[in-house]
């Protein structure tokens, strides 16, 4: 990952109000087609990883896993988060440079 750059773009996106977070909203912009990138984090739970990547597989949706739920979280500016899905498609792609 390119240092911490990814966690400041999120945190603008998130400021402009084009990030969804949380495993039911998440899967909801998904199937709506809203859902641009998908961000996991690493020590989400079994069930939580599987439903959000198979959604994100079937619907042809980049996944990305970051370090953990509590680096998401404070990315937005709130406690711990698993899930957060990006809905702006030049965000997503900027995310996906800084994260690949």
């Amino acid at each position: 990952m390119d240092g911490q750059k990814w966690i400041s773009l999120v945190g603008l996106a998130n400021r402009a109000g084009k990030i969804i977070s949380g495993e039911e909203l998440s899967v909801k912009e998904i199937r709506n087609g809203k859902a641009k990138l998908v961000l996991l984090s690493a020590d989400a739970s079994a069930n939580t990883t599987k439903k959000i990547t198979d959604k994100c597989r079937s619907y042809q949706v980049p996944i990305r896993i970051v370090e953990n739920r509590y680096v998401l979280g404070h990315a937005i500016g709130k406690d711990a988060r698993v899930v957060i899905s990006i809905l702006d498609s030049g965000f997503a792609k900027k995310m996906l440079s800084l994260l690949d």
